[in-house]
């Protein structure tokens, strides 16, 4: 085969294709750290979908939806950042002006590395967040009763505090198998058949027992805790899917912003023009192109 039959398009003018791990590591640990500050800044300032606090789950559904935003910016914002900082400072295979060939392919391992970057970074967001949950519920989480602790806790700790309120207590009482057992009855309430007569009758029965109130007390305290529960669980719920909706959304973004911004920096460290979204629109091209003699 002849030197002119070689065209830029052939296998000897592609780069190699290969993933070089440092500048992805480095593109990841900038983007894990820059999403850390923007969401410790949205909680300091009051922007979260979800708490155990009683008095947040009145929050609005546009609070809620406004945290969501929030959560899908700063992740395309940090997994560019990221994508940039790798597909720049990656090392090139091969020279960009060999041919249009090459250009594909060299923007293609750049991609690939804002891709890695964003695997990467979600992989060790997710550690973050594992250790940093764990580590608040063993603190927070007392020693005794642990056993006993049921899944409504978080949610109707406060519900199951009035349940059982009462004006005088022995000292040093455990309440946590008590507790347990109304938290599982009250997350009944969101069935669709709801909480059973039997179930609200025993309730009562406990508050009595407990609390030293009289039945009637007894039962119109019983029926507000069961209405706000059901409040308090639906709301929680609520919240669960604009979390879940909002990350999934972020991480889905993350990687096409990963991408886009490591192709974005390997033009830049080629020292190419960088894409038209990136610089100005193409319409002000043409304007400039029509007012130039």
């Amino acid at each position: 085969m002849s030197m002119e039959n070689i065209t830029p398009g052939t296998q000897s003018d592609v780069a190699p294709r290969f993933l070089q791990w440092s500048p992805i590591v480095l593109g990841a640990l900038a983007a894990t750290a820059l999403s850390s500050v923007l969401l410790t800044f949205a909680v300091t300032i009051g922007l979260g979908v979800t708490s155990t606090a009683p008095t947040w789950r009145d929050a609005s559904a546009a609070l809620a939806i406004l945290s969501g935003l929030y959560l899908i910016i700063q992740a395309v914002i940090s997994f560019g950042l990221g994508g940039y900082i790798a597909g720049h400072t990656r090392t090139p295979t091969a020279t960009p002006a060999v041919g249009t060939a090459v250009v594909d392919e060299t923007e293609h391992v750049d991609g690939a590395h804002g891709l890695g970057t964003w695997a990467l970074a979600v992989v060790m967001g997710a550690i973050l967040a594992t250790w940093i949950g764990a580590a608040t519920v063993s603190r927070t989480t007392p020693a005794r009763g642990t056993a006993q602790a049921s899944a409504a806790e978080p949610i109707l700790s406060y519900e199951l505090d009035r349940l059982y309120r009462a004006g005088r207590r022995a000292p040093n009482v455990d309440l946590s198998a008590e507790r347990a057992e109304a938290g599982r009855i009250l997350l009944t309430t969101s069935s669709h058949s709801g909480m059973s007569a039997e179930d609200r009758t025993y309730l009562v029965q406990q508050v009595v027992a407990l609390t030293g109130l009289a039945a009637t007390d007894a039962e119109r305290r019983v029926d507000g805790v069961v209405a706000s529960a059901t409040t308090a669980i639906a709301r929680s719920r609520r919240s669960t899917v604009i979390l879940a909706f909002s990350v999934a959304t972020a991480i889905l973004l993350g990687a096409a912003s990963a991408w886009a911004a490591a192709c974005a920096g390997g033009r830049h460290r080629d020292g190419e023009a960088l894409p038209a979204w990136m610089v100005h629109s193409k319409a002000l091209d043409r304007r400039r192109a029509a007012v130039l003699p």
